[in-house]
């Protein structure tokens, strides 16, 4: 039996005459239930060497089929669920008179049935269910992608990822494995006595990063709303609150552009950590990241497609933002530069630089463009600009710099991590000035909650969809959300 990719209306209308056929015979396409007593991998493994066929455990499974081979008599088929794949046997004889040629032939690629039967290994070695009984527990009107081909078009894998994930086991690993990670992160900070919280996703005020927000009309409140941009600003109220180990996996919106690197709804981890500094949050997040590497995939080496390898063991390379640009644009004056000459330097070194752009702006694009893609083996860049976050203490001995480091892996940031600011009268201020530039709307009540007083902390934020790109060797952000963003069909 052969099936194609062409979803023609030929093709679903002969399926959907078998439904009709199925109905008029008194026979209920879509079942309520079927009662597994095995997936398809414990089937397998349910098998025993020491014992005869006729002695095997009598087993119930159930799959979508994706092979159909029929041989007069008999046929071999797949099926396939969430675990794997199982080769079944059916033959005429083993059915009910005239079920094989009148209802079982007539199934097609697709179709979710249950069997019953008893395991078996066949000459070539391949563990496999004697059918003694099937039951069509869901009809397929439409047929799968071509076998051999698959699904290719990337519109398509996104658009319409259950094919995908019928389809592809790479899809279908991938999003086990990311699965994975996030478990392991949630066993990792449990072990360190992190307490899991949920903050609110609508927000009052857009803060906690320099991003464009998501706005929405709340009608209850009449006024409007924002989807959270970050979950930085409410974790922190509960260090006021007298948490000291805090974190959150969320969504958060950013109503910016889509690449192969962003997509406006994506999954942060956010955690905070009271009488600790972003060198605390160096130790964690390095042990971190290397637990989770070693239970999901195995190995602390990552091959790129280049056939570089990423090695996430050992101890990370540590290095100072103006350190990288200096060495960058091979000029030790760079910082005292003025903001023209800066943006000569910038372009001659190939970067395109909007002309209206601020100082440390400038600075900023030669290391997003010339530095970060470089850092492929994991490397915290420290100190950077305190134009670039006004949510972190301004370093002791260089008031141009805060104390925060930026973890890039693959050529592109990770993680970030702060000394958290806790002087309300600072943070204000630095608040200020960055509501003048239009870059983040003032908390109030934030700043509110800083003067009842914050302990001293680190905080790190952590990119889920970038650290499983990393792990998984995705191509694109896209390959790691189940369902990315996408314009709607017309």
């Amino acid at each position: 039996m052969t099936d194609t990719n062409d979803n023609t209306h030929d093709l679903y209308a002969v399926r959907f005459q078998k439904l009709k056929n199925l109905c008029a015979a008194g026979r209920n396409p879509f079942t309520a239930n079927f009662a597994k007593t095995h997936n398809t991998a414990e089937a397998i493994d349910a098998y025993d060497e020491n014992l005869e066929d006729s002695d095997q455990a009598l087993i119930k499974v159930a799959g979508r089929i994706v092979v159909f081979r029929v041989m007069g008599k008999a046929s071999f088929i797949k099926i396939q669920d969430s675990a794997g794949q199982i080769q079944c046997y059916v033959t005429r004889d083993e059915l009910a008179e005239g079920e094989y040629n009148t209802y079982f032939k007539k199934l097609d690629l697709g179709d979710i049935i249950g069997v019953s039967g008893h395991l078996f290994k066949t000459k070539t070695g391949e563990i496999t269910v004697r059918v003694k009984s099937y039951t069509l527990v869901s009809k397929a009107l439409r047929p799968l992608p071509e076998k051999w081909s698959g699904l290719k078009d990337d519109e398509k894998i996104y658009r319409q990822r259950y094919l995908d994930l019928i389809v592809n086991e790479e899809s279908r690993n991938r999003f086990k494995q990311r699965a994975a990670i996030i478990m392991q992160m949630r066993q990792f900070l449990w072990e360190r006595d992190f307490q899991e919280v949920e903050t609110p996703v609508l927000q009052g005020v857009a803060g906690g990063a320099a991003a464009r927000p998501f706005t929405t009309h709340f009608n209850a409140l009449d006024c409007q709303f924002y989807m959270r941009i970050a979950l930085e600003l409410y974790l922190k109220r509960m260090l006021v609150g007298g948490e000291e180990r805090i974190f959150e996996i969320g969504r958060v919106f950013r109503n910016e552009g889509l690449s192969r690197r962003h997509n406006p709804e994506f999954t942060m981890l956010e955690l905070y950590q009271a009488y600790s500094d972003f060198r605390g949050m160096m130790e964690l997040t390095q042990s971190l990241i290397q637990h989770v590497a070693k239970t999901v995939i195995g190995t602390h080496k990552i091959a790129r497609p280049d056939g570089t390898v990423i090695d996430l063991g050992g101890k990370w390379r540590e290095a100072k933002y103006k350190d990288l640009i200096l060495e960058a644009t091979e000029d030790a004056s760079w910082f005292s530069l003025a903001r023209s000459e800066k943006l000569e330097k910038a372009r001659a070194l190939g970067i395109e630089v909007d002309g209206e752009l601020e100082d440390y702006e400038i600075t900023n694009n030669v290391f997003e463009k010339l530095i970060e893609p470089g850092l492929i083996q994991p490397t915290f860049v420290t100190h950077i600009p305190r134009e670039l976050c006004p949510l972190a203490k301004i370093t002791q001995d260089d008031a141009t710099t805060i104390d925060v480091f930026e973890l890039c892996i693959n050529g592109q940031e990770i993680a970030p991590a702060y000394s958290e600011q806790n002087d309300p009268i600072i943070q204000k201020k630095m608040f200020t000035e960055q509501v003048g530039e239009e870059v983040q709307d003032m908390d109030t009540d934030f700043i509110n909650a800083l003067e009842h007083g914050m302990p001293p902390a680190g905080g790190m934020g952590l990119g889920i969809d970038r650290l499983v790109i990393l792990l998984t060797g995705a191509e694109s952000i896209r390959d790691t959300i189940l369902f990315p963003s996408l314009k709607p069909l017309s």
